[in-house]
């Protein structure tokens, strides 16, 4: 994306996190902030107790991370033009602002293209930009995670309620990957074709296609899809080597092996159980499949017998396929994960360094390797420079109230 400019009129972490993506890939994005009240999510940043972290907050790293800053009051007409002077110089604007607002800030497809009529316009929105629900609102959780089927699906059929999102901006940040795919395939076609085009992605689509597969089972005639119950056992319905085992040390397996009578002989060799290639009940993959009950019955006493750092050793050389169950410290430390650089170091304001999980896309086998993000307002006087204005013209706009 070396070349490709973005500017980016938009708050919170979806679409945002979006502009992080193509920042990593090499574009030139500049956030735009209001000149006073800033990104709205910097007032959350203590989220997750790093309040304490020396000013580097991951909520604000996390979608933020390689941009260029700058504070605008577009409510003022200096302040909107300079975002033209932005616009003019840019390939694509990108914006989570809704209907309403971006018609009074004079934002909209129509404002924005009439300044730059090469533009790919993007709008990330909750529920789409179409439909009596267009002008609305909304965070990944209602739209994303609920709306869109994955805490429903996500809920045993046993819990006494819902779900909740495994963890802070987790539709966000699936949406916002989306948006970049978008963004790639606009550039493409306007490179190819000389059209640009208008992006859409809502946190509700995002959530549908995430969930797509059970929501295209149910919408043809099949059952509406839950995860399984843990009353009724580790295992899926006809193959133990498919489920949830837990180990001597209260850890969990994820088994999922879904060609069992391809795997059960190396399963059973490595869990020292050579014996059950014999048993009656499982020496053909029909009677494996048919008495799977008492088969995951058996494995999962086996699994019960050492712990998961032991199974890890053990299972070094399964064929068949597994993970363990981690939480998000042990993901950030993953060696698979590490070796493959999605794991980054930052070098924050105060030269103190971190680490930020990468995007999940890499070109030509190098790592991702982003800078932090910006502070509030931090590059106005280089943007503004940089698009002609002089130190006299920087103060008069600062007077006016119109940047920061």
């Amino acid at each position: 994306m070396t070349g490709v400019r973005v500017v980016e009129v938009a708050q919170f972490t979806y679409v945002p996190v979006a502009g992080a993506i193509l920042a990593d890939w090499g574009a030139d994005v500049i956030k735009v902030e209001h000149a006073e009240r800033g990104d709205a999510q910097r007032g959350l940043s203590n989220l997750g107790g790093t309040d304490s972290m020396g000013g580097f907050a991951p909520l604000m790293e996390h979608p933020n991370r390689s941009k260029r800053g700058i504070g605008l009051a577009l409510e003022k007409p200096e302040a909107l033009d300079v975002l033209h002077d932005i616009i003019r110089n840019s390939d694509v604007f990108v914006t989570n602002f809704l209907p309403d607002a971006r018609q009074k800030l004079k934002i909209d497809v129509e404002h924005v293209r009439a300044v730059n009529p090469n533009i790919i316009y993007v709008r990330g929105s909750a529920l789409g930009s179409r439909g009596p629900e267009a002008d609305r609102g909304g965070y990944d959780s209602p739209s994303f995670w609920c709306r869109g089927g994955s805490a429903f699906g996500a809920t045993p059929p046993s819990l006494n309620g819902t779900l909740n999102q495994p963890g802070p901006a987790w539709g966000d940040t699936i949406g916002g990957m989306n948006i970049a795919g978008g963004v790639s395939a606009a550039l493409f076609a306007r490179e190819k074709t000389g059209e640009p085009s208008i992006v859409d992605v809502s946190l509700l689509a995002s959530g549908a296609w995430a969930n797509a597969l059970a929501v295209d089972i149910a919408l043809n005639g099949g059952e509406v899809r839950r995860a399984l119950d843990p009353r009724n056992g580790p295992a899926s319905p006809g193959n133990p080597l498919v489920g949830m085992y837990t180990t001597a040390d209260d850890r969990q397996i994820n088994l999922c092996m879904l060609q069992p009578g391809r795997y059960w002989a190396d399963f059973c060799q490595h869990i020292d159980r050579a014996d059950l290639l014999e048993h009656p009940s499982f020496d053909t993959t029909e009677k494996l499949m048919k008495n799977w009950e008492e088969a995951a019955k058996i494995v999962g006493e086996a699994i019960a017998q050492r712990s998961l750092t032991e199974w890890a050793e053990r299972f070094t050389t399964l064929e068949g396929q597994w993970g363990p169950v981690q939480n998000a410290l042990e993901v950030g430390n993953d060696v698979q994960l590490r070796a493959n650089g999605h794991v980054a170091t930052v070098v924050d304001s105060h030269g103190i360094s971190r680490e930020l999980i990468t995007g999940p896309v890499q070109f030509d086998e190098t790592p991702a390797a982003p800078g932090r993000a910006p502070q509030f307002a931090e590059h106005t006087d280089e943007i503004l420079k940089e698009f002609g204005a002089d130190e006299e013209k920087i103060l008069s706009l600062k007077i006016a109230g119109a940047v920061t």
